[in-house]
């Protein structure tokens, strides 16, 4: 069963795509988690008073960072519904979305799979009659496999986590105690959130034992796949940790 893969951008009412429009550096990134967004909104250039006021006015603001260098935030926004969406007329046309949608420059841009041809072509007439749409890329091959991300949800990933345990991550993640070398320890992690030690050291490892717990099936899932493609046996997982 070989698969078909399409890459395009189109013009659409969204405030996302106007806001891109006006800020010609900025790009959105954009997931959709239950009846709401989460957009990663990144800047290369340092922004500016005006710039940080719009972005705001999109939704709750859940991480920001700031400075010279640049801008990153990562907020929950409800702005844009899935009826009449652009997503509603994939699934009409038995498309597979794979998020995320990035707006960038005024643009809207979209990747979609489908097991027939047909499939993407006639969601590419329905959607050129009514909007300026320009396809980017097109491929087709039969070793091609559904991707990872169309398989897996943020909900699965974080499910189980608390308030706290997330917290505990965000901070660690932001602070450089996944980098090599580490940038921070537990006791300055700690000292940020005005935690003890060891209750943000256990908020931590809790959080980082569930969410390998979530992951645990979608790694098995790449293994097996990856082992199918090279036709070899799964490795000995024992001998390969000793051997690390």
């Amino acid at each position: 069963m070989g698969l078909h893969q399409a890459s395009f951008r189109l013009r659409h009412e969204c405030p996302y795509r106007e806001l891109s429009e006006r800020y010609p550096d900025l790009t959105i990134r954009e997931w959709y988690l239950n009846d709401c967004q989460v957009l990663e909104i990144t800047s290369r250039e340092a922004p500016q008073d005006e710039l940080l006021d719009d972005v705001e006015e999109l939704g709750t603001v859940l991480h920001k960072n700031l400075n010279t260098s640049g801008l990153h935030v990562v907020m929950q926004s409800c702005e844009c519904g899935l009826e009449d969406s652009i997503i509603e007329r994939f699934e009409d046309h038995e498309c597979l979305y794979q998020p995320p949608t990035v707006h960038q420059q005024g643009w809207e841009h979209y990747t979609v799979i489908a097991f027939e041809e047909s499939n993407i072509r006639e969601l590419h007439e329905e959607l050129d009659a009514d909007h300026d749409i320009e396809v980017l890329s097109k491929t087709a091959s039969e070793e091609m496999q559904i991707p990872h991300s169309l398989l897996t949800s943020v909900d699965q990933l974080f499910d189980g986590l608390t308030e706290r345990q997330l917290t505990a991550l965000r901070v660690a993640l932001d602070n450089g105690y996944y980098e090599q070398p580490r940038r921070s320890s537990v006791s300055d992690l700690s000292d940020q959130t005005d935690v003890a030690r060891s209750t943000f050291e256990e908020h931590l490892r809790k959080a980082q034992n569930k969410l390998l717990t979530n992951i645990g099936q979608f790694l098995r899932l790449v293994e097996t796949q990856k082992e199918d493609a090279l036709g070899v046996k799964p490795s000995n997982t024992s001998q390969t940790a000793q051997s690390d």
